[in-house]
């Protein structure tokens, strides 16, 4: 359900606070680093009039040609079912197998596993960038940059299970603060030095491009990229706040803010002033105001590591639905808000490589060059996929999706090569993250696709014949058995789920009532309006039932199957018994073996999805299985060819 739908205007406005705070706390911390690392990184641009206002112009048009024309304007249309982000995506190309669609799935979920590793680098790189600040302050600090980096990052992730709930209310109104602060900031410094505003003019940036050398070109680009890293989040956030809340805080905010400090920071360094510790943000600040500013820069990096973090959390989650992922313990952190998740083994892996660069990188400018990439191949994911979403969904002309995103994806192909330079200098933390996620998300689906289609290969009778038993026999088992199974039974050719025959063959008899449970979790976020699908094969006063149902969860959603059998008891189409103690839930546990002849590649492949499944959390744990209603699981074994 779409977060902003029967709201009135004052909730909408709740909801632009609060989407400042957790939408935009990536982004809005960006002029921490971002100008610093374009003249004082790898480029070692000097400072000429030119390249300040050539510089100035690309980060103008870069923030508004990306973030705001296409995401802001475009993407943000692509909603599945009020939900965004490359997994909303995906399910938006599978439910009408658009072209392209198997490819672009590929390619979506590895942005997907560069979003993980964006989850890694934004905390370390937001965090080290503000507490730099202090080396404004005083130069004796330096030493102890680095551990109070490591404090801070510790602290926010061992709360991280506690939920973020009551802490995320104060996400709106501190970013406002920093948006604000950071405006006037920059402000002061264009009054004093009015013809950066020439940057507006998109002749600078041209006339930069065109006369710089091109490796001199692709490292600014790649620096440049900071600027917009952060504005893919505001399309995975939708669902939390909605399209038009979104849109509102960064077009009244976040958007003029960052113009007027980025602006300010060319201002700064045409009035050719002093920079101390080569840090341009906080030189611009006054001495008497840096204490507060470095303390507000904190909780804003604080709030957009925390975004970041809870994302990850997320995103694990639709991939677990989603087939993607295997089962991993998952804690809801608040009774209302499904959304809200924790999830300790993502949590704590995020919290290891996050100190592990900043032990190794050490500074925001070194963390710089591992930046960027992850973002960049996100951001042509997320454009390829439009060209199909714009036909098949918005029902554009081939010309006009092709012309217009395509037009989008070469200049986010130009960002993607320039961000391809800093592979040896970082880029490979994220790149090899997200290559390690795409490999072990293609394994699970690849090894859950065998054992289902082996499943499938084992005789069993035909629900007719069930049923033909069923009416034959004069004694029942006094019991009602709910059997899982991997697809619902809608006919009577179809054939019965395997765990019925193994049934049959150990009682020689049929309980009193028989239910087929299918639990499907479905590419859309929420199945509030459609849960219960039940199809009747047998009914009868004495003898009992036998029926197939199908309870449907959205990926968005808690899939607590136990609390939904109690609403299949309760359910008028449904016949069982109202006593769950009177249940028997029966389900499978499949034992994983490799064939003798299999090559090197299979081998491979098998030990890792071996290596999942042993580390996976149970079906039954899972899906809350086992608390009130009791539970058999039969051990079958499948063998990988």
């Amino acid at each position: 359900m779409h977060p902003e739908k029967h709201l009135n205007p004052v909730q909408k406005l709740l909801l632009a606070l609060g989407a400042l705070g957790v939408v935009y706390g990536d982004i809005g911390t960006s002029p921490l680093y971002a100008i610093k690392e374009i003249f004082f990184g790898h480029s070692h641009l000097t400072f000429t009039p030119d390249h300040i206002l050539g510089v100035m112009s690309l980060v103008f048009w870069a923030l508004t040609l990306i973030v705001t024309f296409k995401y802001v304007v475009l993407v943000l249309r692509a909603d599945n079912d009020g939900e965004g982000g490359v997994f909303a995506l995906y399910g938006l190309l599978d439910k009408k197998n658009l072209p392209g669609a198997l490819v672009l799935g590929s390619i979506l979920i590895l942005a997907a596993g560069l979003l993980f590793g964006d989850g890694v680098i934004t905390p370390a790189i937001s965090v080290i960038s503000s507490v730099e600040g202090l080396e404004v302050l005083t130069n004796s600090l330096h030493a102890y940059i680095v551990p109070i980096t490591i404090a801070i990052l510790t602290g926010l992730f061992f709360i991280q299970s506690f939920g973020t709930d009551k802490i995320g209310k104060l996400f709106g109104p501190i970013i406002a603060i920093w948006f604000v602060a950071i405006g006037f900031l920059g402000l002061r410094q264009i009054i004093g030095t009015p013809q950066v505003l020439l940057a507006l003019n998109p002749l600078y940036a041209i006339n930069f491009i065109l006369h710089s050398p091109f490796h001199i070109l692709l490292l600014i680009l790649g620096s440049v990229m900071l600027v917009v890293t952060g504005g893919e989040a505001m399309y995975a956030d939708m669902g939390h706040f909605g399209r038009f809340p979104i849109r509102l805080s960064w077009f009244s905010v976040a958007y003029p803010a960052l113009i007027l400090n980025y602006l300010g920071q060319g201002a700064f360094l045409l009035s050719n002033q002093h920079i101390i510790a080569e840090n341009i943000f906080f030189s611009m600040v006054p001495s008497w105001e840096l204490v507060p500013m470095i303390i507000l820069a904190t909780l804003a990096t604080i709030i957009a590591s925390q975004a970041l973090i809870t994302g990850a959390f997320s995103l694990t989650s639709q991939a677990i639905a989603l087939g993607l992922l295997p089962l991993i313990k998952t804690k809801y952190t608040h009774a209302e808000h499904q959304g809200q998740v924790y999830i300790s083994t993502v949590n704590w892996l995020l919290y290891a490589g996050c100190i592990g660069l900043v032990l190794v990188f050490k500074t925001s400018s070194n963390l710089a060059a591992a930046y960027g990439l992850a973002v960049s191949g996100v951001m042509l994911a997320t454009t390829l996929a439009m060209i199909q979403i714009a036909k098949g969904y918005w029902h554009w002309k081939p010309v006009v999706a092709y012309t217009l995103f395509g037009s989008l994806a070469v200049v986010d192909v130009f960002f993607l090569i320039a961000n391809s330079l800093k592979v040896f200098q970082g880029g490979y933390v994220p790149l090899s993250i997200g290559i390690g996620v795409l490999v072990i998300m293609k394994t699970w689906s690849w090894g859950r696709k065998v054992i289902r289609e082996k499943y499938e290969k084992i005789p069993t009778m035909s629900m007719g014949q069930l049923v033909a038993i069923k009416k034959e026999q004069q004694s029942s088992f006094p019991r009602s058995i709910v059997i899982m199974t991997p697809d619902m039974v809608t006919k009577k050719t179809d054939m019965v789920p395997f765990l019925e025959e193994v049934f049959w063959d150990r009682y020689g008899m049929l309980p009193q009532h028989l239910v087929f449970l299918n639990v499907s979790i479905e590419k859309e976020p929420y199945c509030d309006l459609k849960r219960y699908e039940v199809k009747k094969f047998f009914e009868d006063a004495q003898k009992g039932s036998i029926q197939a149902v199908k309870v449907r969860f959205g990926f968005m959603e808690e899939p607590d199957v136990e609390s939904v059998l109690e609403g299949v008891a309760a359910h008028d189409q449904i016949h069982i018994d109202d006593d769950p103690a009177q249940w028997l839930v029966h389900i499978a546990q499949e034992r994983l073996a490799l064939a003798s002849d299999a090559n090197f590649f299979q081998t491979i492949r098998y030990h890792l999805f071996s290596f999942l499944s042993k580390n996976a959390q149970t079906f039954d744990k899972y899906f809350k299985l086992g608390r009130k209603v009791r539970m058999t699981v039969e051990s079958i074994p499948v063998r990988f060819d």
